[in-house]
């Protein structure tokens, strides 16, 4: 009996590693399980992350006062408490408007691993990103001034600042959001998927590596793949039209490319595509099959893809609160104008 059990334990190691195999020859790849490898994937060597730096930057993305209305932080789109991002179909901003290209918030987890930033991805990193919803009018509506002005009214945001970055540290805009930057690196969430490819063959339930089968077979991992699922630029709309392009007007970058989003916490980021007009799963999944690869899929084979997807729900980074430095004379009022 023993023997036995040792045959059939040994049988489904050589079939796990068999798939691991064709996933990395599918250009999937997985979080490493050592942080020394991990921090070689996600550091900038410009600005190497310390904890000094994390903790002044989970700060400073958690601060409304940064916006001009003192309402808005970058965790009111990009909620760490959800999926990363805030659930609605186009961002909500200033004053409360939408979005005006009706664009949705991407999840902030594992953006790391993207190649580019924005739905366009003309940002090249993080750190680049990080101005632009700070600066942009339906976002959190602030100049570099205003940010420049609150950071440095606060005592405590100075010396916190000299902790990360030396005595003599300039606190302009760009190291505001870089520090914040820094933070949004360390947002990486290992999943089942990256035990299972890190060589744990029971870490993927059966169904989930059948999952992961069909969504080789059947081309999605042409487009989502990498560390990130996905995070790289592809063209939209390359067998059919997506049924919702009409909403909104975003088409993409001057060549008709498009970020793909990262696949993981997926079964956490609905509503789905730039404009989040696809509400479930299964929908994105049969569309994105319509849309890419010009294909049908069957029920079946939907839900084969959709087990795999649970298995890229992650583990997210332990989170407290920050309990900012107080406001005081000298900090800007909130304006809602």
């Amino acid at each position: 009996m023993k023997k036995i059990i040792t045959l059939a334990l040994t049988a489904a190691s050589l079939m796990a590693g068999s798939l691991v195999q064709e996933a990395k020859n599918a250009g999937m790849a997985a979080i490493p399980e050592s942080q020394t490898e991990l921090l070689k994937l996600i550091d900038n060597p410009k600005n190497p992350i310390t904890k000094a730096k994390v903790e002044l930057g989970k700060k400073l993305y958690f601060d409304p006062r940064l916006s001009k209305s003192g309402l808005i932080s970058c965790n009111t789109c990009h909620n760490l408490s959800k999926g990363g991002d805030d659930g609605m179909e186009a961002a909500i901003g200033h004053k409360w408007r939408a979005n005006p290209h009706h664009l949705s918030s991407p999840t902030v987890y594992n953006a790391v691993f993207n190649d580019k930033q924005f739905w366009d991805g003309r940002s090249p990193d993080l750190e680049d990103q990080a101005q632009g919803p700070i600066q942009a009018a339906p976002e959190m509506a602030a100049t570099p001034e205003h940010v420049v002005a609150v950071v440095t009214s606060m005592p405590e945001y100075i010396k916190e600042f000299k902790k990360a970055y030396g005595k003599d540290v300039k606190i302009d805009f760009k190291k505001v959001a870089d520090t914040i930057g820094i933070f949004e690196r360390t947002l990486v969430t290992p999943s089942a998927y990256d035990k299972f490819m890190n060589g744990c063959p029971s870490a993927m339930t059966k169904e989930q590596k059948e999952g992961l089968k069909t969504f080789i077979q059947v081309g999605c991992a042409s487009c989502h793949n990498g560390v990130g699922i996905g995070g790289g630029m592809a063209p939209m709309n390359v067998a059919a039209e997506y049924k919702y392009m009409n909403v909104g007007d975003f088409k993409g970058d001057k060549n008709g490319m498009v970020k793909v989003p990262t696949l993981r916490n997926v079964t956490e980021t609905a509503p789905y595509f730039h404009n989040g007009m696809v509400k479930t799963l299964r929908g994105a999944i049969k569309e994105m099959a319509r849309v890419q690869l010009g294909t049908k899929l069957t029920e079946k084979q939907v839900s084969s893809i959709e087990a795999f997807l649970g298995a890229l729900d992650g583990k997210k980074p332990y989170m407290k609160v920050p309990m900012l430095p107080a406001s005081n004379a000298k900090t800007p009022r909130p304006d809602v104008k």
